[in-house]
């Protein structure tokens, strides 16, 4: 029996589909984003992200359900979306007053870092189109049940943005599981969004109340700490190392409280600096794990944007062949080689994913 029954092409216009916000990300290069006078444009978001790597590193037919304020910044990402190839035909377009005062666009400043100073991310997002969002906006039964989609993904950094954001995310997976999707989340937990709403124990209300949704749960120690609440021993104060032993003991306990969990999957970092990480992933299926290649000292261009990549990979892995322990292999490789480039997003191509699966070194090619 396969670990996750995914609906075949034939029967689904797309192969999967994304809910959440899609920023315009600020980058100011190799400078500092508090000094630079240039910031290079791109898109990012982490529920996006995911799509926009199945579609163009992997070739899959993906779209993005999101909200923009129709204005120029709006159609800005707009088109970055569109030269990504994922379908924009799902944006819920908000009128834009003028000035900001009742709906926006989210902006997020992103710097890299370098050897001691680790990369640095400030976002502006308040009041954002897509942080308005409220059941009921979006016609998931048109989504799911008469174009179909074979694959939905979400995640807690959507589910944060407002109090209304949690319900869609609960609507659009409810119509979802009806329908046969598979649904993954990845719980991404960011002590900012959930400050001002009820900090942790927020956090943990709403992503236990999603959790019974959810056929592939994606984090890491701290997202299932702060956003499930299991804990076990081995965790330092800031929760950035856990022994792999204690996060299968970890896992246990949340497949244990939510059996709907079919697959579990994460990135293993260890930071040695912003730019050099021992970099692996794990995930656990059908009662097993499977971990993918550990690469130790690996070189890093932008780290942002490497778990989301990782998704992607794992997701792809699991649609062409259903095998776990070939999925985690194609997420840790997918997100190693997004780390080499500018961006939240990939520039990887599947013949490169494939070469470092297949143990490929960075010799050059001709």
């Amino acid at each position: 029996m396969a670990v996750l029954d995914i609906k075949p092409k034939s029967e689904c216009l797309y192969d999967e589909v994304s809910l959440g916000e899609v920023m315009l990300r600020l980058d100011p290069g190799d400078g500092r984003m508090h000094t630079t006078r240039v910031f290079q444009a791109w898109e990012g978001g982490g529920e996006y992200n995911v799509a926009r790597g199945l579609r163009r590193c992997f070739a899959l037919r993906t779209a993005i359900v999101t909200a923009l304020a129709d204005n120029g910044i709006g159609r800005l990402v707009e088109d970055l979306i569109l030269q990504g190839g994922v379908d924009a035909s799902l944006i819920k377009w908000a009128p834009y007053d003028g000035i900001g005062r009742s709906v926006r666009n989210g902006m997020n400043f992103t710097e890299r870092g370098f050897g001691i100073r680790g990369a640095v991310g400030v976002s502006d997002r308040g009041n954002t189109a897509v942080s308005q969002l409220k059941a009921g906006d979006i016609d998931w039964e048109m989504i799911f049940g008469q174009r179909g989609a074979r694959w939905f993904h979400t995640g807690g950094i959507f589910a944060a943005l407002s109090e209304t954001t949690q319900d869609v995310v609960e609507e659009a997976m409810a119509c979802a599981k009806k329908h046969g999707t598979i649904i993954s989340y990845d719980l991404n937990y960011r002590p900012s969004l959930w400050k001002y709403i009820g900090g942790k124990e927020k956090a943990q209300e709403v992503n236990r109340r999603l959790a019974k949704y959810v056929d592939v749960m994606i984090g890491n120690e701290e997202d299932f700490t702060a956003c499930l609440g299991f804990e076990v021993e081995g965790v330092d104060e800031n929760l950035s190392s856990l022994p792999v032993e204690n996060f299968k003991k970890m896992i246990a306990m949340a497949v244990d409280a939510f059996p709907n969990f079919k697959m579990t999957g994460t990135t293993l970092r260890t930071v040695k600096t912003a730019g050099v990480n021992d970099w692996g992933a794990i995930c656990w299926a059908d009662g097993e794990f499977y971990e993918a290649t550990m690469r130790e000292n690996l070189e890093i261009f932008d780290r942002v944007g490497g778990g989301d990549s990782f998704a992607s990979g794992l997701i792809y892995g699991m649609m062409t062949t259903g095998d776990p322990k070939k999925a985690v292999e194609y997420g840790a490789a997918h997100g190693a080689l997004a780390m080499t480039t500018p961006g939240d997003t990939t520039m990887a191509r599947l013949a490169e994913v494939e070469k470092i699966v297949g143990g490929g070194s960075a010799r050059v090619d001709r």
